[in-house]
């Protein structure tokens, strides 16, 4: 496959008759599929630049999907993640979910569930990087008044920390929400946590 398309879906796990059916059945469905047999497999050859999401059983030989998620994370790997699970395995994939996995799928799952969570993990993962598209159009300085309006400062507070005017953090203000595509703090929040995932 080439760079200019690159595997929406990673699928990682150790059972290689499920690996090829879910291949079949995600390519013929449209996506792009990438396999790997193992977690050390996928780290070893996952660039994150080739974006998309991650298909990832929880019990494999090795590494576990649980560890993979902590390693992606501790590597700054922010890639949507949707856990496969045998019945005895929820409440390790409720976990998951609560450290960032947008989905947990209990085997055996049928197709169109499956499609469903990986349309919802590819579109966490297009909302990331729209959202960290908008950052790069910020200046430095519009980052700072930024990061301190979504830690919940008052502009008199900002104006202090920053030693500019409480008209000049206006200024700055007005531009990051306008640059953000932001209409309230709550959408300005948002926008931050979902780049920052």
């Amino acid at each position: 496959m080439s760079d200019q398309n690159p595997p929406a879906v990673h699928i990682v796990d150790d059972d290689a008759p499920l690996r090829d059916s879910l291949q079949w059945l995600l390519e013929s469905a449209g996506c792009g599929v990438a396999t790997y047999a193992s977690a050390e497999e996928f780290l070893e050859k996952y660039d994150s630049r080739m974006g998309g999401c991650l298909l990832l059983d929880i019990r494999m030989h090795g590494m576990s999907g649980l560890e993979l998620q902590d390693e992606l994370k501790r590597r700054g790997h922010r890639i949507p993640i949707v856990f496969m699970t045998g019945h005895g395995d929820v409440p390790i994939a409720v976990t998951a979910v609560k450290k960032g996995a947008v989905e947990f799928l209990e085997k055996p799952f049928n197709d169109q569930a499956l499609l469903m969570a990986i349309d919802s993990a590819v579109e966490v993962e297009a909302d990331a990087r729209r959202s960290a598209a908008r950052f790069t159009g910020l200046t430095r300085r519009e980052r700072e008044v930024m990061d301190r309006i979504v830690a919940g400062r008052r502009n008199q507070d900002i104006a202090t920390e920053l030693a500019i005017s409480i008209k000049t953090v206006e200024v700055h203000r007005a531009a990051v929400m306008s640059k953000m595509g932001a209409d309230s703090l709550a959408a300005l929040v948002k926008l931050v946590q979902t780049a920052s995932r």
